[in-house]
């Protein structure tokens, strides 16, 4: 997986200086992220090509609503969130609620959109 395009298993690439990995393991782990929707991937030959489905940013937001739907009071672990948030950050949080509360609502509409939104 790369930033341009897709990626075959075992096609090599930059990172060489990598501990080189089996292609079984490669094909595992990619298997286990297109399972678990976090990479895509097309038929190339008798393999497959797979691209991630989320920049940086998404999968930042993925894991963090991950880790909050694993909680049992969400109120407490956001509240705890938000105290250690800079102000600075905790502004822009502001700016971004403020803006998704004047997006329309119904089923028209993104349930989670705006900058590093995935599902």
């Amino acid at each position: 997986m790369g930033g341009g395009g897709g990626r075959a298993p075992g096609g090599g690439g930059a990172r060489a200086a990598a501990p080189r990995l089996a292609r079984t393991t490669v094909t595992t782990i990619l298997s286990r992220l297109h399972d678990k929707g976090a990479v895509s991937r097309s038929r190339a030959g008798r393999g497959f090509t797979y691209s991630p489905i989320h920049d940086s940013a998404g999968l930042t937001a993925r894991r963090m609503r991950s880790e909050l739907d694993k909680q049992d009071d969400r109120g407490t672990a956001l509240a705890r969130f938000v105290s250690q948030l800079t102000s600075e950050d905790e502004e822009l949080l502001r700016t971004l609620l403020e803006a998704a509360g004047d997006a329309p609502e119904g089923p028209a509409a993104a349930p989670h959109s705006g900058p590093g939104a995935g599902p």
